[in-house]
Parts: C-alpha cells; sequence; structure tokens
C-alpha cells in the first residue's frame, strides 16, 4: 500500500474533476456527471490501494481494475495520466477523433485498460474470470471493479454474483456507484434496486455501505478487503451524481450532457480550470 496522505488523495480527486470538466467540454462530448461521481473512488485506488506498475502495465502480479461503467472513461483517463500510464498531453485527444486512444468507451489500446467496456453488465463476468485466474495460479492480485448503480439492472450481474459465491473468489472487490440516478431517472423510479445491500448478502457476498466521497472511510473499507475469507466482497458507496460541479450535482439530465465553452470559462476561476485552449 502506497505511503500516500489523505491530502495528497483528495487533490488527486480534484484534479480528476477538473480534466473531466476540461476533457469533456474541449471535446463537446462525453457523461460528465457520471464521471464525476467516481473520482473520490479512483483517486483511493490508484493512490493508496491498488498494485501496479505503469511503466510495466502487463505486470503479472498486478491488480487489474475494470471500470464497467464505462461511459464514466473521462475520470479513469485522468488517474491514469496522473499515475504516470502515459502522458497527460493525450488527453487533449479525449473522442476528437475516430481513432483516438481516448475514445468514449475505454479500449485496451491505452496503457492501464484490462478490457473494453461499456457495454453495461459486463464487467464483474469479466473480473471473475481474472480472480479466477490469480487463484488458479496461485498468484495474490486482486480485481476490483467499479459498476454503476443503474447497470445493476442487467441481469449478467446477477449471474455473475452466483457465480463469484460458488467459486469462492475472495480476491474480487465490487465497488457499487450509488449515486441513485441513471440515464432518464431515479433508479428506484426505474427498477427497485433496494434494500441493495441485503440482496447482495443474500446472493453471498461480504458487504459493506460507505460514504464515496469520503477519503477516510474509502480508505479504512478498501483495504480492510476481503471482508470474509472465501466470500467475494461488494462496497456500496453512496455519492452524488455530478459531484464537485455544482450546475450537475444530482441533475438527472446531466448523465450524457457537458459544459457550453461559454458556461466553462465563467466557471474556470472559481474552479480552478485550465484554458481550453491549454494542452
Amino acid at each position: 500500500m502506497a505511503n500516500i496522505d489523505i491530502d495528497e488523495i483528495k487533490k488527486t480527486a480534484e484534479q480528476i474533476r477538473k480534466d473531466c470538466i476540461w476533457m469533456s467540454t474541449r471535446a463537446d462530448f462525453g457523461h460528465l456527471a457520471p464521471a464525476l461521481s467516481i473520482a473520490d473512488i479512483l483517486a483511493t485506488l490508484y493512490k493508496k490501494i491498488m498494485v501496479y506498475d505503469p511503466k510495466n502495465p502487463h505486470w503479472p502480479l498486478r491488480d487489474r481494475f475494470i471500470l464497467s461503467k464505462g461511459h464514466g472513461c473521462l475520470a479513469l483517463y485522468s488517474i491514469l495520466s496522473q499515475v504516470g500510464y502515459f502522458d497527460r498531453n493525450l488527453l487533449r485527444d479525449f473522442a476528437n477523433k475516430y481513432d483516438t486512444m481516448l475514445p468514449g468507451h475505454p479500449e485496451i489500446k491505452l496503457p492501464g485498460i484490462e478490457a473494453n467496456t461499456g457495454s453495461l453488465g459486463h464487467g464483474i463476468p469479466l473480473a471473475i474470470g481474472m480472480a479466477l485466474a490469480a487463484k488458479i495460479d496461485n498468484k495474490n492480485y486482486r480485481v476490483f471493479v467499479i459498476t454503476g448503480d443503474g447497470e445493476l439492472e442487467e441481469g449478467t450481474n446477477w449471474e455473475a454474483a452466483i457465480i463469484a459465491a460458488k467459486h469462492k473468489v475472495d480476491n474480487l472487490i465490487v465497488i457499487v456507484d450509488r449515486n441513485k440516478l441513471q440515464l432518464g431517472d431515479l433508479t428506484e423510479n426505474i427498477s427497485q434496486l433496494e434494500p441493495l445491500e441485503e440482496k447482495w448478502k443474500a446472493f453471498g457476498w461480504a458487504t459493506k455501505v460507505i460514504n464515496g466521497h469520503d477519503i477516510n472511510d474509502l480508505i479504512s473499507s478498501l483495504s480492510a478487503t476481503p471482508y470474509e475469507r472465501g466470500k467475494p466482497t461488494v462496497i456500496i458507496a453512496n455519492t452524488i451524481k455530478g459531484k464537485g460541479l455544482p450546475v450537475a450535482e444530482n441533475k438527472i439530465e446531466w448523465h450524457h450532457k457537458v459544459l457550453t465553452k461559454e458556461q466553462y470559462n465563467a466557471l474556470k476561476d472559481d474552479l480552478g480550470l485550465e484554458e481550453l485552449s491549454n494542452g
């Protein structure tokens, strides 16, 4: 575990949010609010919890991370650049040409990406395969997944939940981005998820509910996994969709909406954002 203090993780999360706003405004494209809600989780994972080597992305003993809600990739691109997987200047290429290394959903052509994602419901099944491979090969790496709460309406997640419990993959940690909003409405208005923790328990998982924006809570919860030997772990992280951008916080319409350049420039000084022409 990295010797990183809380303030550094908070600064990293703040930079993720700034990058997400900057990239999406430059491209006039992107799922901004779903990226902003996971900034603290990603900053904690990559700065404190996970074991990896940016100079050797395919190191066999690395921890694996899968962003199952691939539409939140703005945040993932930012953290990967911050920890050294690629040069920050590449962020300017987000979604700006057909062959970009940073498309609207992550692809394995980019260093640090473990799986193409964005077709919802596939991240947990992929992660189970990786976690099982570690068990079979007697390796100690862990597999972390962030899934959206609206994504849990996909039945493949629950099929995977059964399989993970059956095979006792306690090196698998799923983090649910529980921001309670999805593309068109509140999750509970579309397909009732609650009682969400009890559902995961019924599928044989060890569970915990946390504040997904509290760095101390994230560190203590993630470092304590697995909560039960022989059981996969799910952490339900309560978050705010659009966190850090007041105009977007808890707003359904910001699922796939970005700032105009005029809005960006009006907010630039207050939020400490870069000039749009930089980079």
